[in-house]
């Protein structure tokens, strides 16, 4: 009886760790999605925060070149 109990128990254990291997990848691969995800939607910002940056840059060149030109 005792080995019976062993056995069951080391194929219960052995189950539950396969079990707990598949979620962890499952949620390995849902988290490398979403980090891809923020990666794109980050870069995309960037960008925008970029352009807006040369744009502000372009108006304050233009204020004080008409700053300048005044007598």
């Amino acid at each position: 009886m005792e080995w019976a109990q062993f056995i069951i128990m080391f194929v219960g254990m052995v189950g539950l760790f396969a079990w707990n291997r598949t979620e962890s990848r499952a949620d390995t691969r849902h988290m490398q999605d979403q980090i891809r995800a923020n990666s794109e939607l980050i870069r995309e910002v960037h960008n925008e925060i970029h352009l807006e940056m040369k744009d502000f840059h372009g108006r304050l060149c233009a204020i004080e070149e008409r700053y300048r030109s005044k007598p």
